[in-house]
């Protein structure tokens, strides 16, 4: 049982603030699915009919590409989460286990679950798109293309979302 969370905000406050928080169609899962369909990858998005729901999915590659929040799911959890209320701490470690059995599914299931963590969408998302087509054993993509296609998307910042150490 989660315990009561001890909250600053009214009710209204709290709803405003958590309802612009996105599950699908996250800033990271836009700049690397513009980049996959710059490279001219065919895939499916949000797969409900998979474990975790992949945010990319290459049926015929049998490769299903999560692309996680640092701080929803985890990132180094263990160096920050002394930081959070109890109340966080226990809904981020649950999130934490579900991603582990996830993928322990997806690989029971033949697939290959490629994690993609925010921060490293931000840093380098080209480094991304190599990842993914180094799993889909792509190598004759257009990187030019890829390049403009690049430069067309506003700067990606990366946002520390993290609590200090």
């Amino acid at each position: 049982m989660i315990p009561e969370m001890v909250d600053f905000l009214t009710p209204e406050q709290r709803s405003r603030v958590m309802s612009r928080i996105r599950a699908t169609n996250t800033t990271p899962e836009r700049y690397l699915g513009a980049l996959l369909k710059a490279a001219g990858l065919r895939f499916r998005t949000h797969d409900r009919s998979l474990p975790g729901c992949p945010d990319f999915v290459f049926p015929q590659a049998k490769v299903a590409v999560l692309v996680n929040g640092d701080f929803w799911h985890g990132w180094r959890f263990p160096i920050w989460e002394h930081k959070l209320p109890e109340f966080w701490r226990l809904k981020i470690a649950a999130n934490r286990k579900r991603d582990r059995l996830n993928l322990a599914r997806l690989r029971r299931l033949g697939w290959r679950p490629l994690r993609i963590w925010e921060h490293q969408v931000e840093a380098d998302v080209a480094g991304c798109l190599r990842r993914v087509l180094r799993a889909l054993g792509k190598s004759d993509v257009d990187w030019e293309r890829i390049r403009r296609t690049l430069e067309r998307l506003p700067p990606l910042e990366r946002r520390n979302r993290l609590p200090r150490p």
